[in-house]
């Protein structure tokens, strides 16, 4: 499998530099639907911070059920000795394969006191396809592993050398580990109980109604609640729009 060229802007949604020594170029802002998923892993690069109590309130960021962490001053866990979660990039669509490939090599090379365990993060969505609702699994961060390992020279070769890997998430050229929050974020979104439901569709696009008293007439999306999933659908009753409001499992593009 050929290598690709590693990009700086790849490490843009976990705030980091890859560890090539590139940094970061954008903010890396994920999608569902209209709506950002932001937050400190995946909302990028920090603004600059003045010395206002204003700033410093809009630079925290709110988790969970309300606690408040400040990802400019949150300290990294420590390095030595400790076992800490590191993002490795690989090759988008194969993260599962990489993962495969990298627990063989952790046993034959007998690493697992260095390296513990490796996870692809995923989230389950709800989508509507042929009419028919069904759950899928997503990839959290397409193109990313995380790895529970020590910082040690052994565990990093094993790692970089793994069929699928092109390298550490990082500051510099050194790997850089996640905080808790971090880790915390990706944790609460694998493990929510209901399923994020897939907004395919957008404002001005032509939907077909699969469900409901307007079923199958077809229409045009006004809005897009995204907070409340529901979409309102312009739909022509006598040669005039009556907007129609429906959850985002009962219209379907055209």
């Amino acid at each position: 499998m050929k290598d690709r060229e590693s990009s700086p802007k790849d490490a843009g949604r976990f705030g980091l530099s890859d560890d090539s020594g590139g940094k970061s170029e954008t903010g890396g802002i994920e999608y569902i639907g209209s709506q950002p998923i932001t937050g400190p892993l995946i909302g990028g690069t920090q603004p600059v911070v003045d010395n206002s109590a204003a700033s410093k309130a809009a630079d925290s960021e709110v988790l969970g059920d309300g606690e408040a962490v400040d990802a400019d001053t949150e300290p990294r866990p420590s390095e030595e000795d400790a076992l800490n979660w590191y993002v490795v990039h690989c090759y988008s669509g194969y993260e599962n394969k990489v993962k495969h490939n990298l627990e063989q090599r952790i046993e034959a090379m007998g690493v697992a006191e260095l390296i513990d365990q490796v996870v692809v993060p995923t989230e389950e969505e709800m989508e509507v396809r042929d009419g028919k609702r069904r759950t899928v699994e997503k990839r959290v961060f397409p193109g990313y592993i995380l790895v529970h390992m020590k910082l040690d020279e052994r565990a990093l070769n094993v790692v970089r050398s793994t069929n699928g890997v092109t390298r550490f998430v990082g500051m510099g050229n050194k790997p850089t580990p996640l905080t808790p929050a971090e880790v915390n974020q990706i944790m609460r979104r694998m493990q929510a109980e209901a399923p994020k439901l897939r907004v395919n569709f957008r404002t001005a696009q032509k939907v077909r109604i699969i469900d409901g008293p307007f079923a199958d007439f077809m229409g045009m999306v006004d809005k897009i609640d995204t907070e409340r999933a529901k979409v309102t659908v312009l739909v022509s009753f006598f040669g005039r729009e009556t907007p129609v409001e429906l959850d985002f499992l009962q219209v379907e593009r055209m």
